[in-house]
């Protein structure tokens, strides 16, 4: 049990398992083309791996998820920490689920006390809706999630006797995958994160463990191949964990660690050998719903987009131009995470500003493992709306160093076509200290700028929407994000698109 229309810039499981592990791997390790792929009826098998490290894999030797990376998207991704919530299973896994941040599902800990899943529900009861005559399943050895997270309108739900753990849970999937006919399957498995309390991650029972469930996750795998209906399907396989862990053993608290989460996804013609940065924990059950055909209503308020929606966000072809840290003692050496050069059409100005910590001198382009690092527990690792690579202003870790004249600088947008109406989107987080500002701006064909918004008080991350009052005859337009503080707190901006009316 464990522990705790936008275009461009417009628009105990060490025991024996059952039976052998086969050497043939899903699909022979190759996704399916996306032509081949409409012909077959789509499954799903999500597989959750409890307080599973990624980086740990390589030394305990896991041939069959090593074969699914080979075959499909690798994307690694960092989760929040207090105050949006402690990385814990009820918050991750009700995050993975749902599709939603701990703000909206209100998963804090694992009572579930103040669980909102009559808003947003899990993703097999939203398949179920949408179409009933779906076949759903679920086993858990952890069973709070399959007694409280899913819902009683999932066809199955089974709970795992304690006395048979991962053997008995992967022993129920096998049988399930092979001999039903189910259309999205959640498999949980939970002994990762067991012998990460009994001995922590850095153990050698650690890494047994993570290979005795990679041996489970073979004959899942072998399961569903053996399906004699295999060559009329197209399987869409996700593998993802809810936290990861400390070397010595335990989750809950902010260290990179503990925050560190992953999904491989193989087949329904995802592209072989593919990494991504700009996935995030909530796209597992948006991507899950989109393979099954479920069309994902906006009214829902899901946090995740489906793996299949590739990144239009300007500020991410930044990632290869990112460099290691200069004056930044926080951000462990090695880190590739900031640059202040501009993508493509964009610019900063600063103002009267000299001096203090080079990383953070005016706004510059960083990612959530560099800057989250920088200082430990002031709430960034709760930006968690922006994705890959975004803008920062941040006064407080700038005034580390000696510097001259205050925080004053401006992220400036292209000059972007504009028509009648319009509206303004972007992500956003701020945190507020007086006397800073955060302000965001127009200038119409160059005209001087107009304010849109004005920031004064914290704002938790989320997507802003600013309808715009598009003056006749107005053909561009072009936006300022300008940040004035002294020793204060910061700013992100990301996916900023204007969308047409």
């Amino acid at each position: 049990m464990p522990a705790d229309s936008t275009t461009g810039p417009l628009a105990p499981s060490r025991r024996a398992l059952l039976g052998g592990v086969g050497a043939a791997l899903l699909g022979a390790a190759l996704p399916l083309s996306p032509a081949r792929a409409a012909d077959r009826v789509p499954k799903v098998l999500l597989v959750g791996i409890d307080g599973a490290l990624l980086s740990r894999t390589a030394a305990a030797g896991t041939p069959h998820l090593d074969a699914l990376r080979a075959s499909g998207v690798t994307a690694t991704s960092l989760l929040y920490s207090e105050p949006l919530a402690p990385t814990l299973s009820g918050p991750g896994w009700s995050t993975i689920l749902t599709g939603v941040w701990p703000d909206k599902h209100k998963v804090r800990d694992n009572d579930f006390t103040g669980r909102r899943f009559d808003l947003y529900p899990d993703f097999l009861t939203r398949a179920e809706r949408y179409r009933p005559g779906l076949s759903t399943y679920a086993v858990a050895s952890w069973n709070p999630l399959t007694t409280t997270v899913f819902s009683p309108e999932v066809d199955t739900r089974v709970s795992t006797p304690s006395a048979e753990y991962d053997t008995g849970t992967t022993a129920r999937a096998v049988a399930a995958l092979r001999d039903q006919d189910h259309d999205a399957v959640f498999v949980h498995l939970d002994n990762v994160d067991h012998a990460g309390h009994s001995y922590g991650a850095a153990s050698g029972q650690y890494l047994q463990a993570l290979a005795t469930v990679d041996a489970q996750l073979g004959q899942l795998l072998d399961a569903v191949r053996g399906r004699s209906a295999y060559a009329r399907e197209d399987w869409l396989v996700l593998v993802t964990t809810d936290h990861g862990h400390t070397d010595a053993g335990g989750h809950g608290g902010n260290t990179l660690p503990e925050r560190q989460t992953f999904l491989v996804a193989s087949g329904g013609g995802l592209p072989a050998g593919s990494v991504r940065h700009d996935v995030r924990m909530p796209d597992v059950a948006a991507t899950a719903l989109a393979h099954l055909g479920v069309p994902i209503d906006p009214a829902w308020g899901l946090d995740g987009r489906p793996l299949a929606q590739a990144s239009t966000d300007p500020f991410d072809t930044l990632r290869p131009a990112l460099g290691g840290r200069v004056d930044e003692t926080g951000v462990p050496a090695g880190t590739l995470g900031f640059t202040h050069t501009a993508p493509s059409g964009w610019s900063v100005e600063n103002t009267g500003m000299s001096g203090g910590v080079t990383e953070w001198r005016g706004w510059n382009f960083t990612t959530d493992e560099f800057w989250s690092t920088a200082e430990r527990g002031q709430g960034r690792e709760n930006n968690v709306r922006a994705r890959n690579v975004f803008a920062v202003a941040d006064g407080d870790e700038w005034a580390d160093r000696a510097f001259t004249g205050g925080f004053d600088s401006t992220l400036v947008s292209p000059a972007w076509p504009v028509s009648a109406g319009g509206v303004l989107r972007y992500t956003t987080y701020y945190r507020q200290e007086s006397p800073q500002r955060g302000e965001v701006l127009v200038s119409y064909d160059g005209a001087a700028p107009v304010s849109l918004r004005t920031y004064t008080a914290d704002v938790p991350s989320r997507t802003e929407t600013i309808p715009l009052q598009v003056p006749a005859g107005a053909r561009t337009a072009r936006f300022r994000f300008r940040y004035t503080a002294g020793n204060n707190w910061y700013w992100t901006v990301d996916d900023v698109a204007l969308v047409r009316g």
